[in-house]
Parts: C-alpha cells; structure tokens; sequence
C-alpha cells in the first residue's frame, strides 16, 4: 500500500515538473510565436499600422497646437487693427495676409468696393483651405485604420479558429488544455484590431472637430479683415508681405 502511495506521488510530481507553464503559453509573444503565418501576418500589419498611426496622432497633435496658438496671435492683430508681417504670424495665418495684401494691391479703379473685398477675401479663403488641406494630410489613413482594423483582426480570429479546430479534430482532445492556446491566440488578432483603430478613430473625430473649429475663427477674421482692406486704405503692414 505505502509503495502504490509512493507511486502514486512520484507520477504526479512528474507529470508537474514536466507539464508547460499555462502563463507562459499564453502571453503575447508566445500566442504570436505560436499562431498560424497568416495569423502571423495580420498580427504584424496590425501592429504596424497602430505604429504609424500614433505618428499621425503626435505630428498632428503638435501642428493643430502651433495653428491655434498662430489663429488667436491673427485674431488679436484683426482685433487690434494692425498686424505684423506674415513671418510673425504663423504659416497659415501669414499666406492668408500675403494673399490677402497681394490683391489689396492689385486694384482697378473701376471695381467697387464690394466687388475689390469679394476679391481679397476669395483669395484669403482660398490661401485658408490650402494651409487646411495640408493639415488633413494623414486623416484619411487614420479613418482607414479605424474603419478597416476590426475587420482585419476579426479576419485573422477566424483563420485561426479555423485551424484550432482541425487541430482538434486531428488530435481527438477536446479538453481546455488543448483548446484554449489555439482559440486565445486567435483571439489575439482582434484585440489587435480594436487596439489600432479605437485610437484612431477617436484621434481622427478630434482632429476634425479642431480642424473645423479653427477654421471657423480664421474665416471670421478674413471676413474683418477683408472689410477693412476694401476700404481703399494702405493696409499697416501691407508692405511688409511683398
């Protein structure tokens, strides 16, 4: 009897010390070693593109804050009734002023004064949605992301689904053990997924709703300012943006 007890004991102490970690099988770098290349694949442009949509999100995180702080230093000068050359003023807000002052300049003395400010304030608005344009530069690949992730992982989960369960079948094993590894890294891919596009999709939303706003302020100071130019009165600084 003491020697089946030892038996006994000796088999379940090996069969611990032999038997795999479960933390280790399935942490993330172990479910990516283990998964399927296709699942591979996604897993890695997943990755990918998370990375390079964090790079948008900075670059434009740091443009959006030098255009606010550019857009209050036009409004204050509108406001004040002066303003300082185009370097002082910021890119955007300083080719808003150049447009503006180079068809100040270029007067008939035949046009009226509401056809001259009509004038002045398309091309300041048409220098305005060039500067705007070029800080849209990355928001569609940031909708693409968040839009097209979620499909990708989930398209990477059910390849693998696919494959634990020919897996399973082959092996005839249907415990936990043999299960969860193979549905956990499939799972993987769509935690992938959501991780690249709930960033982007909220970077994307934010970044669209400064960029409107921002707009809104530096059309309202074209409007003052193209008034105050149609008047016919050498502009303060008018010079200053040849």
């Amino acid at each position: 009897m003491d020697q089946q007890l030892n038996d006994q004991t000796m088999a379940s102490l090996d069969a611990t010390l032999t038997a795999p970690a479960g933390g280790d099988e399935l942490s993330m770098i172990a479910l990516f070693l283990q998964a399927d290349a296709i699942v591979k694949g996604v897993m890695i442009l997943l990755l990918l593109a998370s990375v390079a949509c964090w790079a948008v999100i900075l670059d434009k995180a740091a443009r959006l804050t030098r255009l606010a702080r550019d857009t209050r230093r036009f409004e204050a000068a509108v406001a004040r009734g002066g303003m300082p050359g185009p370097d002082g003023l910021g890119i955007v807000p300083g080719a808003i002023l150049a447009a503006g002052c180079a068809e100040w300049r270029d007067h008939s003395d035949n046009e009226s004064r509401a056809e001259r400010r009509e004038r002045i304030e398309r091309a300041m608005r048409a220098a305005l949605s060039a500067g705007l344009r070029e800080m849209e530069t990355g928001l569609p690949f940031l909708a693409t992301v968040g839009s097209a992730a979620p499909f990708v992982g989930l398209f990477g989960t059910v390849w693998g689904i696919m494959n634990s369960f020919t897996a399973i079948a082959q092996s005839n094993d249907t415990s936990l053990a043999v299960v969860a590894p193979g549905i956990a890294e499939a799972l993987f891919a769509t935690a992938l997924g959501l991780v690249a596009a709930i960033p982007a999709v909220i970077a994307y939303n934010k970044i669209s709703t400064a960029l409107g706003r921002q707009a809104q302020r530096l059309n309202a100071a074209v409007g003052t300012l193209g008034n105050r130019m149609a008047r016919g009165a050498p502009h303060p600084r008018a010079e200053a943006a040849e």
